[in-house]
């Protein structure tokens, strides 16, 4: 286990918790959301102004980092913090999502994934020991083991055969972090449950993990088409059988709603490109619902985006205005919904935070469902 790694839970509301992980590049408060930034970048942000919106920890993608630009020469450049002058923790996704996304690229086996890159259509093999390599170089200091996520509607059988063979490469993931000397000191490994919505073999690969032992564990294979209600219904077993006192990591969620109901059955952790790609698409997320701002009764309204919002977009910026940008397709359009949807989630998730601390989720959590089913009004 991480020597540097630490996770504190100071309040319980239900199965819900908020606490605090510390690690040597800063605190994560949790509930946390993670915006993502795949490529280096949180798209349409700087680095400075991500860290505004309140966020603690960003994720960034191992996969698209190997092609593009090479984890070689982020090491050489030192490191991802730095190339993307970004000094608070990272988290790096292990590339286990692109076996699934990217299946038509690639060919599974024992050893690991052989992709063909989409960019120019090179091979690379990826494995638990060169995802551990990838991210050591990238100087992730939240790790994630290589996993396969199959999709949720694969028959039982195939479902039971991929988590088995997630848990091998969890234990190969283990071994190799462990190696990493003085960045294995210094960062953290967390492992990830698979099993479709299927309790028993979620068991059995809560089982293995615990067996195993990491610094947090991630709930992977949902999300992934199977709707929020059958989501909900494995979040209901799922967490339980992962230990208490480790933060507990929901992997791509989600909407605002699939946060708050996450949180209420015992998630710590979020990552989704949701609120970024909404953004340049001009779907700005609201406390009373989604809003898109390319329908042309925003034209001539001159109130805020949000009135309950602290942001900057909507301290200055009017939906007639937002709007404008988004008809004229100007790069400054994108920019200010992003900013403001990632506002919006840290905001979400600091409300969250404090609903646990006093006590009161439950009723939080019935006031924001009612106000964001109502839907945004001019």
């Amino acid at each position: 286990m991480s020597r540097r790694f630490a996770f504190t839970i100071d309040a319980r509301d239900g199965k819900a918790r908020a606490g605090r992980m510390a690690m040597r590049r800063g605190e994560i408060r949790t509930p946390a959301f993670m915006p993502v930034g795949t490529a280096a970048t949180v798209k349409a942000m700087k680095p400075e102004a991500v860290r505004a919106t309140g966020a603690d920890v960003i994720l960034g993608n191992t996969y698209h980092l190997m092609l593009r630009p090479g984890a070689e020469r982020v090491a050489r450049l030192g490191g991802l913090h730095k190339f993307m002058n970004w000094e608070r923790p990272i988290l790096t996704d292990s590339g286990g999502y692109q076996v699934m996304s990217l299946a038509d690229l690639r060919r599974l086996s024992e050893d690991g994934v052989e992709f063909r890159s989409h960019l120019d259509g090179t091979k690379h093999l990826l494995s638990p020991e060169r995802s551990m390599e990838i991210q050591r170089l990238l100087g992730a200091d939240i790790v994630m083991a290589f996993d396969e996520c199959p999709r949720t509607d694969r028959p039982r059988a195939e479902i039971a055969a991929s988590m088995e063979l997630s848990m091998r490469w969890a234990r190969r993931s283990r071994d190799a972090f462990d190696a990493g000397g003085e960045h294995a000191a210094g960062a953290a490994l967390f492992g990830i449950q698979q099993g479709a919505l299927d309790e028993e073999l979620r068991g059995q690969s809560a089982a293995a993990l615990r067996e195993i032992g990491f610094d947090g564990y991630a709930i992977g294979g949902l999300a992934v088409g199977e709707g929020q209600q059958a989501m909900f219904a494995t979040l209901d077993f799922a967490p339980g059988q992962l230990p208490d006192d480790a933060p507990r990591y929901l992997m791509g969620v989600g909407k605002p709603d699939d946060l708050v109901g996450a949180v209420e059955r015992g998630i710590d952790m979020f990552d989704c490109v949701l609120p970024t790609r909404s953004g340049r698409n001009g779907q700005a997320f609201t406390w009373a619902g989604p809003l898109n701002l390319r329908n042309a009764r925003h034209a001539e309204d001159s109130g805020p985006l949000d009135p309950r919002c602290a942001c900057p977009t909507c301290a200055h910026y009017t939906r007639a205005y937002l709007h404008h940008l988004q008809k004229a397709g100007e790069i400054l359009g994108a920019m200010l919904v992003t900013e403001h949807n990632l506002w919006f989630y840290q905001q979400l998730m600091q409300a969250m935070r404090e609903a646990i601390g006093e006590g009161r989720l439950a009723a939080f959590a019935g006031e924001f469902r009612a106000g964001y089913a109502a839907g945004a009004a001019p």
